[in-house]
C-alpha cells in the first residue's frame, strides 16, 4: 500500500467529517510528500484537485462524499489500505483552450472534461468551425458547442446528446448544443491530435462565452482547442470499476 497519504476534502460537511475520521485513522502528510492523494467530495471537487495537483504527478483516488461521483469510488473507511494497494490507474490527457476576448486579451486554460462555448445573450450563437486550419462548417447556429475528452464524454457532452467515447480511444467528441442550422447536424468525432477552432460570427450582436472545466471567458472572438498529450492526470479506481467499465455501463443502463 502507499505509505504516505494526503487527504483532501470539499467544504461539504460530510466530506469534512470523513476526512477527519480518515486522518485520525491513517495519518496525513502534505500533498508534495504523498504517494497518493485521497480526494473526498464529488466530481467537481475531484476535477479541482486534479487541476490543482497537476504538477505533482501524484495519483488521485477519489471517494464520493458529494452528489455526483462518476470519477469517484464508493466511500468506506475500513479497507482503504487494501483498496489503494490494488487500485487500477487510468491516465487522462486534458484539453488546452486558447480564447481571445473582445478586448483583445488571450486567455489559456486546461480542461479535463470539456471546453464549451455557450451563447451569452438572447440570440443564438453563430459559429464557424475549422479543423487543423481547414474550414469544415461555414456557419453553425446554435446555443453552443463543445469539445469533450473520453473521460468527459458522459458529462455535459452526453447531456447534449453527444457520443460516449471509450476511455482508451484516440478521439474527441465535437458536439452541438441545441443546433438550429444545420438542423440535423449532431457533431463529429475528431482525431485526438486535431486542433479545433471556433470563430464567433458577429460577436457584438451574438456574444458567446467559453468555459474550460468552469474556467470561463466572457465575450470571445475565437477559441482554439487541442489535446495536451504531454500532460497526464493519474486517477485510481477500484478493480472492475474504472472509467472503461463505467463508460460501458452508462450505455446499457
Amino acid at each position: 500500500m502507499p505509505r504516505k497519504i494526503a487527504f483532501v476534502a470539499s467544504d461539504v460537511p460530510s466530506a469534512q467529517t470523513a476526512r477527519a475520521a480518515l486522518v485520525a485513522r491513517f495519518g496525513n502528510v502534505p500533498e508534495g510528500q504523498a504517494d497518493v492523494i485521497v480526494a473526498l467530495g464529488g466530481d467537481g471537487f475531484m476535477l479541482h484537485t486534479m487541476h490543482r495537483t497537476q504538477a505533482l504527478d501524484t495519483p488521485v483516488y477519489g471517494m464520493n462524499r458529494g452528489t455526483v461521483g462518476f470519477l469517484m469510488n464508493d466511500y468506506t473507511e475500513t479497507d482503504l489500505p487494501a483498496r489503494l494497494a490494488c487500485a487500477e490507474e487510468e491516465i487522462i490527457n486534458p484539453l488546452a483552450m486558447r480564447a481571445e476576448a473582445n478586448d483583445g486579451t488571450v486567455h489559456e486554460a486546461l480542461a479535463i472534461n470539456e471546453v464549451s462555448l455557450l451563447r451569452a445573450g438572447p440570440q443564438a450563437a453563430k459559429l464557424r468551425i475549422s479543423i487543423d486550419g481547414r474550414l469544415r462548417l461555414e456557419e453553425l447556429i446554435c446555443d453552443g458547442a463543445l469539445v469533450a475528452t473520453p473521460a468527459g464524454s458522459t458529462a455535459y457532452n452526453y447531456s447534449a446528446h453527444g457520443p460516449i467515447l471509450p476511455i482508451g480511444s484516440e478521439v474527441l467528441a465535437l458536439t452541438a448544443v441545441a443546433a438550429f442550422r444545420p438542423r440535423r447536424w449532431r457533431g463529429a468525432l475528431l482525431p485526438k491530435r486535431a486542433c479545433v477552432r471556433f470563430d464567433v460570427i458577429d460577436p457584438d450582436k451574438r456574444p458567446v462565452m467559453a468555459d474550460a472545466d468552469s474556467r470561463w471567458v466572457e465575450s470571445v472572438n475565437w477559441v482554439e482547442i487541442r489535446s495536451r498529450t504531454d500532460i497526464r492526470h493519474r486517477i485510481l479506481f477500484d478493480p472492475g470499476h474504472g472509467l472503461e467499465e463505467r463508460l460501458l455501463r452508462e450505455q446499457f443502463t
